[in-house]
């Protein structure tokens, strides 16, 4: 292969074979195509796009290139939930322990940052000890402690991703249907499972801004995913507004724990049941979605749901119970009196970047204290000199604090959860 070739061949919006494409992914993670021919051949997808056959084909190759779990004896059903990732969203943390308690095995295995959204595995580490980097042999003891464990890919799991990953996150290709759907899904087939859901984000704060190109997502994820015989579905639900109050990664761990506590945002628990709802019945844990709700309300109510957390946490090495802490707070305040009409969620989730929360270049330090805190929501009334946002951190770093738009008459909020995905148009 010649990968100036291959990449012309993209460049100019031809479709690679399947084999062409296993042969190029293979020759990327034993080093003989360098990044820079691979963030060019991204570049390339990103502007003339892949079939659903190559997407296929580029799943499939990225999770031949390395290692998958294996079940380990344990005949629970195995689940799990993916986000296509949003501001604000702590999704995961809450709903792997509460799916725990409910009968289910969830094998999480989550991403770093991208663009500007967040990632899990940085929010988790914000608790001091906590450990995202294990072994095959790991996840099955934090398994077998919780029922869940939240980790980053082992070592030998889908090293092809893992690179490209992190390419994508600096060389601007991050909103691409098909290097998304490779993306998640070589992650999530390497998992072993039986059922999976996608909270596929829609509007300012994700890189699908649109209900239709968050369809068109679900249903690239929802094609591929099946193919590999999962019981696969996707939820589209709201980011034209920040999930919950907590923007950051100490202060959105603070925000799953209350959750567990029973003190968290309601738009956060129900998306947090809605898609949880879904995975119980796919795995026939629950009949319907209204038992699912139900067995879910439960452990959230009781404690059970907080108490799997901690097991969790600990078994991968962190304490729950430890000081995360924030930093100095500032609020930026309504000009005027009139209604929250429109967050620009992606300008937040920028600006958390420029905190440094995020990461401008492969390799940076996250710094987990930083973050902001939504004091006002799309529809609410407030008045001048009211908080609108509290910024954790120094806010002369921040190029604009323009991010919400106030109107003159009243704003309906938007609808949080939108249609079910269960196959392709």
């Amino acid at each position: 292969m010649i990968p100036a070739q291959f990449i012309a061949a993209k460049r100019d919006g031809q479709a690679h074979a399947a084999p062409e494409i296993h042969a190029w992914v293979d020759a990327y993670v034993a080093g003989e195509v360098g990044d820079e021919q691979m963030a060019a051949w991204a570049m390339a997808v990103y502007l003339n796009g892949m079939t659903a056959a190559e997407t296929a084909a580029l799943t499939a190759a990225m999770v031949a290139s390395g290692a998958t779990l294996r079940r380990g004896g344990r005949d629970r059903p195995r689940a799990d939930k993916h986000s296509t990732g949003g501001v604000g969203d702590k999704v995961s943390v809450v709903l792997a322990p509460l799916l725990a308690c409910c009968g289910l095995d969830v094998p999480m295995l989550s991403g770093r940052g991208l663009g500007p959204t967040a990632g899990t595995l940085d929010k988790l580490e914000s608790i001091p000890g906590f450990a995202t980097d294990l072994d095959a042999a790991g996840i099955d003891r934090v398994l077998a402690a919780a029922g869940c464990v939240i980790t980053g890919t082992t070592a030998d799991m889908v090293p092809a991703d893992r690179r490209l990953y992190a390419l994508r996150d600096v060389t601007g290709t991050v909103a691409s249907i098909p290097l998304i759907t490779a993306s998640i899904l070589s992650k999530k087939m390497a998992e072993d499972l039986d059922a999976l859901v996608f909270d596929v984000k829609c509007g300012g704060g994700t890189f699908m801004k649109t209900p239709a190109q968050a369809g068109a997502l679900a249903a690239s994820l929802v094609t591929v995913g099946r193919s590999y015989g999962v019981e696969v579905g996707a939820l589209l639900t709201d980011m034209s507004q920040p999930l919950g109050r907590a923007v950051g990664h100490a202060n959105e761990i603070d925000e799953a724990v209350a959750t567990l506590e029973g003190a968290g945002p309601k738009d956060l628990v129900a998306v947090t049941l809605a898609l949880g709802a879904k995975l119980l019945v796919a795995t026939g844990v629950a009949a319907d979605g209204g038992a699912a709700r139900a067995m879910l309300r439960r452990a959230l109510d009781d404690g059970s749901g907080r108490e799997t957390l901690a097991r969790m946490v600990a078994a991968q090495g962190g304490d729950l119970e430890a000081p995360r802490p924030l930093a100095p707070a500032s609020e930026i305040v309504a000009a005027r009196a009139g209604w929250v009409a429109a967050f620009d969620a992606e300008a937040l989730g920028l600006a958390l970047i420029e905190l440094g929360g995020g990461r401008k270049r492969h390799g940076d330090r996250v710094d987990p204290a930083v973050g902001f805190e939504v004091a006002a929501r799309i529809g609410d009334r407030v008045e001048a000199g009211q908080p609108l946002l509290r910024v954790l951190g120094d806010r002369a770093r921040l190029a604009t604090l323009d991010f919400v738009r106030l109107a003159d008459e009243a704003v309906a909020p938007p609808p949080l959860v939108m249609p079910w995905v269960e196959s392709s148009p």
